[in-house]
């Protein structure tokens, strides 16, 4: 891998270095660093192997911890187990990652909704991490990984029992608050009820009584028992708004004959959705208090009245409760049982959407360990999400896909890197060919342009020896010409009895002697004949200069002359050569 701190060369395993102690130091001070910045960070030479292991565990480590969705704070704890992993994965390869390796690993997602709140199941999980440093310390001291065995299947083995105890937690848990919420219904919409009726009223003290100390119950066990649709439910709302209206001038007044109907059974209603809702009567103290007031409003008296919601009324409502709109299962479906975050960083907190409480509107949060964590009215918590208060804690990787999918990416990267070094082993090999190629072309071109060269320059040589030759020919033509002229004049200078010598024909014979004795103008042949007037020889004119030319034949009478013109032919050819 690129940038990485290999050998300059293969190294002996006799100067291979141990780095056992120096992991191990790093994990002892729970240093948060990349094992590859710590080799680079000393002056050691180290391994293949080992760059290799180190680059490894970073790289697993780091894309696990980036796509786990653990909490900061676990992260950078769990983060430190790169040390034990690089010093495990050069010692022993693959076989690090056993099957309880692997699966507490894994299982390390059951702690993806963990937060640093502070209490007593925050505090487990840290103890449980303060005990894995001192196993990875004591597999680095024992030379061997069992320790982490151990450790992990101890962890798998708590898992079980921890996971059956926040089943049972969670099935409590959600029984109470679904009663709970039923509850809270039920009182807060009885509250709004008696509070939107009361506000602004000034009643008897004896109807104010009844209707917040009393009428409360019948309101509150109405909605319980059978939800605000009911018809038990209207009646008792409807008798509260007639309690009110009798009680207070200011309404009744205005209609006495409803007055009167309405004093008249007001009672018996009140008697019977008591005993609807509550399966006992009224008790006749109450009612007779009530009856007194609605006699004294009959007979037109005004009975003293004071604010019904005075000073010494301790009721608290909200009128949201009595908008509150109905939420669907479905819109919650896609939310419950999912992960939630809230805050940045080190202080981001964590809560688990348990349920949707369909009575009261409200999502139940939870922990990782099953304990309540709040309540939440559901437009809240769509405000939440809108304004990105709260975020889905994304979808966790699990370490053995993390593992898979980094040892596959890195394999990818191998296959990648040697394909191109073979594709540059290709490229070097194909422009080392091309540069033979190139140097022969042009080795090639050179030879042919010497050879070019060597055949201009002897087609120069062949060209100057022809003219040479030529020249010499010419000069050799025109020195027999001369000779010819000279010879021709020659013969044409013999007179009759002038003297002639003949060459020797063969070895051992002598020059003849001839002497011209017939000279025939018309033929142009002379006669010659020896000193005895004998061998009579005949000569045509051309053979007499071709023989005195070639020196078979020499004139006697003329020799001086004919030296002389020799001696001239000679030393022009002489001139004419140099």
């Amino acid at each position: 891998m690129p940038d990485l701190p290999y050998p300059a060369g293969k190294s002996s395993p006799e100067s291979t270095a141990d780095w056992r102690p120096l992991l191990f130091s790093c994990w002892t001070e729970q240093r948060d660093e990349r094992v590859t910045d710590v080799l680079r960070s000393v002056q050691i030479e180290w391994t293949v192997s080992q760059v290799n292991a180190a680059y490894l565990s970073d790289r697993i480590m780091d894309v696990f911890l980036k796509t786990s969705g653990l909490h900061r704070a676990l992260v950078s704890r769990i983060a430190r187990l790169r040390f034990w992993l690089a010093w495990q994965l050069d010692a022993s390869g693959a076989d690090v990652f056993s099957d309880t390796v692997l699966d507490w690993l894994d299982n390390l997602q059951e702690w993806r909704g963990w937060s640093d709140t502070g209490g007593r199941s925050s505090r487990v999980l840290l103890d449980q991490l303060d005990s894995l440093v001192i196993a990875v310390s004591g597999s680095f001291e024992s030379g061997h990984r069992q320790p982490v065995e151990n450790y992990c299947e101890q962890w798998l083995g708590d898992r079980e029992k921890g996971e059956s105890q926040v089943r049972r937690l969670r099935e409590r848990l959600l029984e109470t608050e679904r009663g709970a919420s039923r509850q809270r219904v039920a009182d807060q919409v009885s509250r709004a009820l008696i509070g939107r009726a009361l506000t602004g009223r000034e009643l008897p003290a004896v109807i104010s009584r009844f209707i917040v100390e009393d009428w409360y119950k019948v309101l509150k066990q109405s909605v319980w028992s059978e939800g605000t649709d009911s018809e038990l439910y209207r009646h008792a709302n409807k008798l509260l708004e007639w309690l009110v209206w009798l009680g207070d001038p200011a309404l009744s007044d205005r209609d006495r004959n409803r007055l009167y109907h309405v004093g008249e059974q007001i009672g018996d209603r009140i008697q019977d959705v008591w005993t609807r809702a509550l399966g006992h009567g009224l008790p006749d103290s109450a009612l007779a208090d009530i009856q007194a007031v609605i006699v004294e409003r009959i007979r037109g008296e005004v009975p003293e009245l004071k604010p019904a919601l005075g000073s010494g009324t301790s009721l608290t409502w909200d009128s949201r409760w009595l908008s509150l709109a109905p939420v669907e299962p479905e819109q919650a479906r896609g939310y419950t049982g999912c992960w939630f975050v809230e805050g940045e960083g080190t202080a981001e907190q964590r809560r688990y959407f348990f349920t949707l409480l369909e009575d009261s509107g409200e999502i139940l949060w939870t922990n990782g360990a099953g304990v309540k964590l709040g309540l939440q009215d559901w437009a809240s918590f769509l405000a939440d999400l809108e304004a990105q208060i709260l975020r889905p804690l994304p979808s966790p990787t699990a370490f053995g896909e993390v593992l898979s999918e980094t040892v596959n990416l890195l394999f990818k990267v191998c296959e990648k890197q040697q394909k191109q070094r073979q594709e540059a082993a290709r490229e070097a090999k194909a422009r080392a060919e091309a540069l033979r190629k190139e140097k022969e072309a042009a080795e090639r071109a050179r030879k042919a342009e010497e050879e070019a060269r060597q055949a201009a320059l002897e087609q120069q040589r062949a060209e100057a020896e022809r003219q040479r030759q030529a020249d010499e020919q010419a000069e050799q033509d025109r020195l027999l010409k001369e000779r010819e002229v000279a010879a021709a004049k020659q013969v044409e200078s013999i007179a009759l009895g002038g003297w002639i010598v003949l060459a020797p024909e063969g070895e051992g014979e002598e020059p003849a002697r001839l002497k011209l004795a017939v000279k025939i103008s018309a033929s142009r042949k002379f006669v010659f004949v020896d000193r005895l007037g004998l061998n009579r020889r005949e000569f045509l004119h051309d053979d007499l200069v071709s023989g005195i030319v070639s020196g078979r034949i020499r004139v006697l009478g003329s020799a001086a002359e004919f030296d002389d013109t020799l001696s001239r032919v000679v030393g022009r050819i002489r001139v004419g050569r140099n």
